[in-house]
């Protein structure tokens, strides 16, 4: 950790971490690992975040790639799975499991995955986050409907490119803290470019160390969807999750490819104990062979082990 002068400071990282385990309410605080960065140091525990994808008012697993329309109109989404569930009961289950951080994302512009994505957050307030076309305009209404954040792409990364003066606007309207940047990117030319407009257009933003603590300065958080593995089950893009733990100096989720526990323990391991993740197509409960209990087990030992 260094001081203003870029000396360092005499504390210990493991020495801050541990002092921190003396506070009052530790369940909130946990030892290891810890993150150093220009911005903050963060000590916590690798979690689980759960997802509720939306798509024509209905829970569904889709392949990511295939997020656009055909010449014709006609939607070419290839989805994985359709759930008889309701949104909101998939929101009941995350709150009485008390797994909290997950996304809801509506994958279309229509009226019922609005509806349906509202529902969801209302069922559990404070406790997921919402995107899929969030603007300036709607922004404020999702959290007054119950999102803890709201997850943004097009918006700020439009046209190719990125847009600061939308972002600084956002920022100002909700504030830092309530803002999540998804930069999911895909490869090209061998780095990995943030991807807009239904992930199908590269932007001429990547995702690397200047990028990521350029704009920590202005969310909370971090959503990566690794574009290419999304909804295919074929592993994790560990190059990713290993960038992802080396710079992002703010929390940071990573989606796409997790397939079986081991993957679980890739993505912790790759991502150096600073990534979490969000499971989709491969658990039980979207039509996969993953048990969620497995992994929400998975998630509550992570607490306990740094204990």
């Amino acid at each position: 950790m260094m001081n203003g002068n870029g000396g360092s400071l005499a504390i210990s990282r493991n020495h801050f971490c541990s002092s921190i385990q003396l506070l009052k309410n530790p369940i909130s605080v946990s030892i290891w690992p810890c993150s150093r960065s220009r911005l903050t140091v963060r000590c916590a525990a690798v979690r689980f975040r759960p997802c509720i994808d939306i798509h024509m008012g209905k829970v569904k697993q889709i392949v990511g790639s295939t997020l656009k329309d055909s010449d014709d109109g006609t939607s070419s989404l290839v989805t994985n799975f359709e759930s008889d569930m309701f949104p909101a009961e998939y929101a009941n289950m995350y709150k009485e499991d008390g797994l909290t951080g997950g996304h809801v994302i509506m994958l279309g512009a229509d009226e019922l995955s609005r509806a349906a994505a509202i529902e969801a957050l209302n069922a559990y307030p404070g406790g997921m986050q919402v995107g899929g076309g969030i603007n300036s305009d709607n922004a404020l209404s999702y959290i007054e409907e119950g999102a803890s954040h709201v997850i943004v792409t097009s918006y700020v990364f439009n046209g190719g490119r990125m847009d600061l003066e939308k972002l600084r606007h956002l920022v100002r309207m909700i504030g830092k803290s309530k803002l999540v940047l998804d930069l999911s990117c895909r490869k090209k030319n061998g780095k990995y470019a943030i991807v807009t407009d239904r992930w199908q257009r590269f932007s001429d933003v990547f995702v690397d160390e200047k990028t990521l603590a350029f704009l920590a300065t202005y969310a909370d958080e971090f959503l990566v969807h690794g574009v290419d593995v999304e909804g295919k089950r074929l592993g994790i893009d560990e190059e990713l999750v290993a960038l992802l733990g080396n710079w992002s100096p703010i929390s940071v989720t990573y989606a796409g490819g997790v397939t079986t526990m081991a993957d679980l323990e890739t993505v912790k391991e790759a991502g150096k104990g600073r990534v979490d993740v969000t499971v989709g197509s491969a658990l039980d409960i979207f039509g996969g062979n993953l048990a969620y209990r497995d992994v929400v087990a998975w998630h509550e030992r992570q607490a306990m082990d740094l204990h």
